[in-house]
């Protein structure tokens, strides 16, 4: 509580104005979408009949940045603890405790010529953990490689308009498909960072891809023409650390390369409309499944292969109610050990409803059905079932003039978790415009869903104060 009165204790000049610069924040959000500044005669409200200082006196105003360049940013500090394993075999990571002691900053640079903009951003994160917790040694090079440190280059683009009816975008970025916020059926350009299952949104986790996009616009439609450029893939956790599935580390991952043959063309069409819009999807890309092949010599490793994909996504509004569907196609699947490609057919409903006050009321449900099934998919590394079906709810409620945010998520494959899945409860604290804490418990059920089959010992509390600028 110390901590907390400290970071959030405005300065002695602004006390008296408190409830009017905490009045109307929005809970935050990534780095590019952190709200603007207060206007200054906001701030100033109020101490307009002071006697003005005589000029020489007054301090010299601050700099700002040129028209063409907007600077934005962020610096936060998460920590972790774990409170459900139990005591590990002599020589291998123990769990408990602390598991997460990470610093990661992020930078985004927009600079705008004519209608025309650039934009380059970054992030960092370094975790202190393994040291702290006098076990690094413990853990392979690869582990701590994905989880110690990270330098990662960020959206990064260039778009503009060539004529009033097509707009241009090159370069790394996230394009989000479908309507879904939990849960992915037609969102399948942009993979996930799933290194730590459930700690934070997907809006948050999508890694962003180099892609070539032009949008043309006629009416209430508008058409995105794309080819997927880099052959990116989402990351996952890693063998030696506690969110791995399995006991041995999985075969080498050879990834597709960077070149003419691997690009990946994908074409969306949407219509916007009075009170509903439609949305339709094709592609030819790569899917999230790897498979298991092997060499002449029989060596064995990881790969992917392109799919055709289909899909759809609606909304319907009305009133306090919003009315979501998608439904997706999958052809040309690669599974390990089975010489047939496979077909796969995914369908999502779900519904937000924000008719109480200050809340709001989201569930999802998906149910996803390998055609032609074939038995050899339920043994690993695999494990997967004829049909698989997830639930995702999602409850928000704000307090104390929108600086308080609660949020309660549960997510699960099959009813009632019987597979595996989490709930996450959460607390954001606006203490400024600039600094928010955030607080909350994780806890997570195993099951048979792939993945989930040891992560019930994975429990945690967590604290992070994040500042952005």
């Amino acid at each position: 509580m110390l901590l907390a009165a400290l970071i959030c204790s405005p300065l002695p000049a602004q006390a008296d104005e408190l409830d009017e610069l905490l009045s109307g924040f929005d809970e935050p959000a990534a780095a590019e979408e952190t709200p603007a500044d207060l206007e200054i005669d906001e701030l100033l409200g109020g101490f307009d009949d002071q006697p003005a200082e005589p000029e020489q006196e007054r301090a010299a105003p601050a700099a700002t940045l040129p028209d063409w360049l907007d600077l934005k940013g962020s610096l936060s500090l998460r920590t972790a603890l774990n409170f459900a394993h139990d005591a590990p075999p002599p020589g291998t990571p123990d769990y408990r405790g602390l598991a997460m002691f990470r610093g990661l900053g992020e930078l985004v640079a927009d600079v705008w010529y004519g209608g025309w903009k650039a934009r380059i951003s970054g992030t960092a994160f370094y975790d202190g953990a393994y040291h702290l917790n006098g076990q690094r040694d413990l853990y392979t090079d690869a582990y701590l490689d994905a989880y110690e440190d990270e330098l990662e280059l960020g959206e990064t683009y260039v778009q503009g308009s060539l004529t009033d009816d097509i707009d241009i975008k090159i370069g790394r970025q996230i394009v989000v498909w479908g309507k879904s916020d939990t849960l992915r059926v037609t969102d399948v350009l942009n993979p996930l960072d799933s290194r730590w299952p459930g700690m934070t949104d997907v809006r948050y986790l999508r890694l962003p891809v180099t892609m070539s996009r032009l949008d043309y616009f006629l009416g209430d439609w508008s058409s995105s023409f794309i080819v997927v450029n880099e052959p990116r893939f989402a990351k996952r956790p890693v063998y030696n650390g506690e969110y791995f599935p399995g006991d041995q580390p999985l075969p080498e991952l050879r990834e597709p390369s960077w070149s003419l043959e691997n690009q990946q063309p994908a074409l969306s069409v949407n219509g916007i409309f009075s009170g509903w819009d439609l949305s339709f999807y094709g592609a030819y890309v790569y899917p999230e499944i790897s498979y298991i092949d092997q060499d002449p010599d029989g060596t064995r490793y990881r790969t992917y292969d392109r799919a055709l994909f289909l899909g759809t996504a609606l909304n319907i509004a009305r009133g306090n109610w919003l009315l979501k569907g998608e439904a997706a196609y999958w052809d040309n699947l690669r599974y390990s050990f089975i010489d047939e490609d496979k077909s796969r057919f995914d369908i999502l409903a779900g519904f937000e409803y924000s008719g109480f006050t200050d809340t709001a009321l989201a569930f999802e449900i998906v149910n996803r059905h390998i055609l032609d099934y074939d038995q050899a998919l339920a043994a690993p590394p695999h494990s997967l079932a004829e049909d698989t079906t997830q639930y995702a709810f999602r409850f928000q409620h704000d307090f104390l003039n929108d600086t308080l945010h609660l949020n309660l998520v549960i997510a699960s494959y099959g009813f009632m978790a019987a597979d595996g899945g989490y709930e996450r409860v959460q607390l954001d604290y606006d203490c400024n415009d600039h600094v928010v804490l955030t607080g909350g418990i994780i806890l997570y059920e195993s099951g048979d869903a792939p993945g989930l089959s040891g992560i019930g010992d994975n429990d945690k509390v967590f604290v992070e104060v994040k500042y952005s600028f």
